[in-house]
C-alpha cells in the first residue's frame, strides 16, 4: 500500500468534516485555536519529564500512543489551516528552510 501524500490527506480531512457539515467552524481562527489545543496537549505528556524521560517517551506503549495520536491532531489541524488558506505546507517548508539556512549560515570553523 502506498502512504498518503499531503494532498491526499488534506482531501480525506476535508471529506470527513464535509460528512459531518463541520466546514462552517473550520475558520482560520478556530483551527488555530485548535492547533494551540492540540499542541499543548502535547506539551502535557512531556511536560514534567526529564529529558532523559523525555528522550525515552515512545518505549511506554501507553506514552507512545498518547504521544502519537496528539502529533496526529496537531498535523491534521495544521493540514486543515493549510488547506483552508491555500497555503502549500511543503513549499511554505521548504522556503523557511532555505530562508534559516541563509539566516544562520555554518559557521566554517
Amino acid at each position: 500500500m502506498t502512504e498518503p501524500d499531503v494532498a491526499q490527506l488534506q482531501r480525506r480531512l476535508a471529506e470527513f468534516a464535509a460528512a459531518r457539515n463541520w466546514q462552517q467552524y473550520h475558520t482560520p481562527k478556530n483551527l488555530v485555536a485548535a492547533l494551540s489545543v492540540e499542541a499543548s496537549e502535547l506539551v502535557e505528556i512531556f511536560q514534567w519529564l526529564t529529558p532523559e524521560e523525555s528522550a525515552r517517551v515512545m518505549s511506554d506503549p501507553k506514552k507512545a500512543s498518547r504521544v502519537t495520536d496528539e502529533v496526529a491532531d496537531v498535523l491534521a489541524y495544521l493540514l486543515q489551516l493549510c488547506e483552508v488558506l491555500d497555503i502549500d505546507p511543503l513549499a511554505a517548508l521548504s522556503a523557511k528552510i532555505d530562508r534559516n539556512e541563509e539566516r544562520f549560515p555554518v559557521d566554517g570553523t
